[in-house]
């Protein structure tokens, strides 16, 4: 029997980045629910909670940052969450970690390396 596919909620603003994660991300084996803005991802996550949450900290309307409040706190959730960001500048990391991010990788993304770790935190489970 096959295993139901992870579905995994990617937050990218970056059409480029989004259509490339998104790739790697489904020939793996992932079921991708994609969002260009945080007024999308709010609206996603209203609907559902997926496996695990992969967003930029970036994002038009609603960041990274705020989407993770709004996860742990509004939600109540537990998902997984990993942040990627250019602005690798110490304070969005703390940030992102003491509002409960799972794990953070900075820009520009490896996919192969964003697999690795969306594998990793899913495992814990």
């Amino acid at each position: 029997m096959v295993p139901p596919k992870k579905q995994l909620l990617l937050a990218e603003d970056d059409e480029l980045l989004a259509s490339l994660l998104n790739f790697r991300l489904k020939k793996a084996g992932y079921e991708v629910l994609l969002a260009s803005d945080g007024q999308e991802v709010k609206e996603l996550l209203k609907q559902q909670i997926p496996d695990i949450i992969v967003s930029d900290i970036m994002m038009p309307y609603f960041s990274g940052i705020e989407l993770i409040d709004f996860v742990r706190n509004d939600l109540k959730s537990q998902v997984p969450v990993i942040i990627i960001s250019s602005a690798g500048n110490e304070q969005n990391v703390l940030s992102a970690f003491e509002l409960g991010a799972n794990d953070f990788i900075s820009k520009p993304v490896s996919p192969s390396e964003l697999l690795v770790r969306v594998g990793r935190e899913l495992n814990k489970n």
